[in-house]
């Protein structure tokens, strides 16, 4: 029997539940009528809270408990923690999907009452939670392969498998409004930010990019980002002679997806924003160095740029003493040339 109701699980990072959005659409097409649920951390809710597809989606409000228990409101936590657990129970999965393989997600899937759990790499002690377990496998070369592997072996319906997000009609007004004011020949997306120093490009090359897309292509440079990188923008700006539009941390997730889905073009380094780009099917250069999560993205355009070094990728451990050989081999002319192709 086809399952009613299957519940995904993954938690984070934002960018790997883009990456894994594909599954919505294959269960969908594999069972017809099924019920698809996901439990995501509040961080990445703004990509799937208007997935057109997802029949509901549940948000574990870790960082709630966390100040209850700290601050000792200990009656709150409990009645936090059990109207949590109702919800996740009225799913009623008979099938969860733990994509995280860690310990937190392998609890939330065994205390969902699903009857078959299918645990995905797991680690951290979560296999004794699951009825089944599947290796992280696939080609690793392209975009999301361990869940099209996933997909491929539970004999889903994988269809173009392709990434989707979900954003509200104000998001969309809100990045059709920004480009009609202030950018009517169109923007490129700029992603310079990431959570790594090796994972990053460097500043004064964004600069000279920035400069030369729209003396070059016509497009207004449009740098995003989170709160966190808002020095490094301004840095960025004050390098460049102006005509540069610096979105750092002044839009939600929602309104920067949509600002990506607006673009004629992106380029970023290592970081969901730049996997939106494949997403919302904008022309994309990606520049990856340390990490290589994927070469292909699933379309024709979007293109990354790779120079693998003996050292690399070297994920978190880098041996270059700061000098990120990896990504100085990455030349603006080269960049520009990669993104004078796909430019649309």
């Amino acid at each position: 029997m086809p399952p009613r109701s299957v519940l995904i699980i993954r938690l984070s990072a934002i960018g790997d539940v883009v990456m894994a959005s594909p599954l919505i659409d294959a269960l969908k097409r594999t069972w017809p009528g099924v019920r698809v649920s996901w439990l995501v951390e509040p961080q990445a809710r703004g990509v799937l809270e208007h997935h057109p597809d997802l029949d509901r989606l549940l948000v574990w409000p870790k960082a709630e408990w966390k100040r209850l228990l700290r601050s000792g409101r200990l009656i709150a936590l409990a009645r936090s923690v059990r109207g949590f657990l109702r919800e996740l129970r009225a799913i009623d999965a008979d099938l969860a999907l733990d994509l995280q393989g860690l310990l937190k997600s392998g609890v939330w899937a065994r205390l969902s009452g699903a009857g078959e759990r299918i645990g995905l790499g797991s680690r951290e002690g979560s296999a004794r939670f699951m009825t089944r377990v599947l290796p992280r496998a696939g080609d690793p070369a392209l975009i999301g392969s361990e869940y099209r592997f996933l997909a491929e072996t539970l004999g889903l319906d994988l269809g173009e498998f392709r990434m989707r997000v979900g954003v509200a009609p104000a998001d969309i007004a809100f990045a059709r409004d920004w480009a009609a004011a202030n950018a009517p020949d169109g923007h490129v997306v700029l992603c310079p930010f990431t959570t790594r120093p090796q994972k990053h490009w460097f500043e004064d090359r964004w600069a000279v990019l920035a400069a030369r897309l729209r003396d070059d292509l016509g497009l207004v440079p449009v740098l995003l980002g989170g709160p966190a990188d808002r020095a490094a923008a301004e840095r960025i700006v004050a390098a460049t002679a102006g005509g540069l539009a610096d979105l750092t941390g002044r839009t939600s997730i929602p309104q920067a997806a949509t600002m990506i889905g607006a673009a004629r073009l992106l380029i970023g380094v290592d970081t969901w924003l730049s996997h939106m780009g494949p997403a919302c099917d904008v022309p994309t250069v990606a520049l990856f160095g340390s990490t290589c999560p994927y070469t292909h993205a699933g379309r024709p355009n979007a293109s990354v740029i790779y120079h693998r070094l003996d050292c690399s990728p070297c994920r978190r451990h880098p041996t270059c003493d700061g000098r990120f050989d990896c990504m100085r081999a990455i030349g603006v002319d080269e960049v520009l040339d990669r993104a004078r192709e796909l430019a649309r």
